[in-house]
């Protein structure tokens, strides 16, 4: 089982709020998933970024992958 931490895409149109959660990479995007371990929310000023790096760092031990814009979140 490849599994991923990615973002989920939460909110309405042309206000995106994302979750930052763990799924295995073959569901869709928005679709089932593991755990959620944070949000992020790019339409405050500045921009909010709230991560569980405890439970993100079990997972990554654990053989999770963060993709290219979770790792930049989390640095």
């Amino acid at each position: 089982m490849a599994v991923k931490i990615r973002l989920r895409r939460m909110g309405a149109k042309k206000a995106p709020f994302y979750r930052v959660v763990v799924a295995d990479s073959r569901y869709p995007r928005d679709g089932r998933f593991i755990e959620e371990i944070g949000y992020y929310d790019p339409t405050k000023e500045p921009a909010v970024v709230k991560i569980d790096m405890d439970k993100a760092n079990e997972w990554i031990k654990k053989g999770a992958q963060p993709t290219d814009t979770v790792k930049r979140l989390m640095k």
